[in-house]
């Protein structure tokens, strides 16, 4: 950050008063500029004993798989943004189950909020963001082929948990 979205006039990093961290203090107005972690929410669309799988068009990790997931947009909750982002890349419909894993991802000042969701129907086909959709079993996924460690992990997680008939939240922390 350069310029304050106040005034416009020049930033600098410094403790403000009665603060523990550096934040951008604008040097002419003093507006305190805080930063914090971006949301990202996503689905785990199931479908009897399959998942949805999204095969990723776009940059980071074009061509690996994932879920459907992808940052939360000012004015929606998290389960819309969840149902957002599986309607965006993966044309799919679902209904939100529970809230399956909450990872913070602190090295990129990221949250991710995971949800078991219903599809609704088969109709589902590649979004812009995706090269291609399929549903897969646990012996489908490609797991050397997945985009993301948190991704992977809550994937782990989930069939452990649907062998075992309970679900439960499950917390991460990636440093």
């Amino acid at each position: 950050m350069n310029f304050c979205s106040h005034c416009a006039a020049p930033v600098r990093l410094e403790k403000p008063k009665d603060d523990n961290r550096l934040r951008y203090v604008c040097v002419a107005c003093h507006a305190i500029h805080y930063q914090n972690p971006r949301i990202i929410v996503g689905c785990i669309p199931e479908w009897q004993n399959q998942i949805l799988m999204c095969r990723r068009s776009i940059e980071p990790r074009h061509g690996l798989w994932t879920v459907p997931a992808g940052f939360m947009e000012n004015g929606e909750t998290v389960e819309q943004g969840a149902m957002r982002e599986t309607l965006e890349e993966a044309n799919a419909r679902v209904d939100i189950i529970e809230l399956f894993t909450l990872c913070s991802v602190s090295h990129i000042n990221q949250v991710l909020l995971l949800f078991r969701a219903q599809l609704l129907d088969l109709d589902f086909y590649p979004g812009h963001e995706s090269l291609e959709t399929r549903l897969m079993s646990a012996e489908e996924i490609p797991w050397d082929q997945l985009a993301f460690t948190m991704i992977k992990n809550s994937l782990h997680h989930y069939f452990n948990d649907r062998k075992q008939g309970h679900f439960q939240l499950h917390r991460q922390h990636l440093p």
